[in-house]
């Protein structure tokens, strides 16, 4: 391939990049905290709930009864 050439792949349809999509139900005020710390640290909200969730499921244990 020439040096100025440029590469171009094929785009991964949706749903295939890893990630999946759904909707959650939490409470007002919880929602008004990740707000604020979205806007303290300039992330989205949805990067946080994803770094909020791996946090917690990677301390998780299960109590077996």
């Amino acid at each position: 391939m020439e040096k100025d050439q440029l590469l171009v792949t094929p785009k991964r349809p949706k749903g295939e990049d890893g990630y999946r999509t759904f909707s959650i139900r939490i409470r007002e005020d919880l929602v008004g905290r990740i707000e604020e710390i979205a806007r303290e640290t300039g992330r989205s909200r949805n990067e946080l709930i994803g770094m909020f969730l791996e946090y917690a499921v990677r301390r998780c244990k299960v109590e077996k009864t």
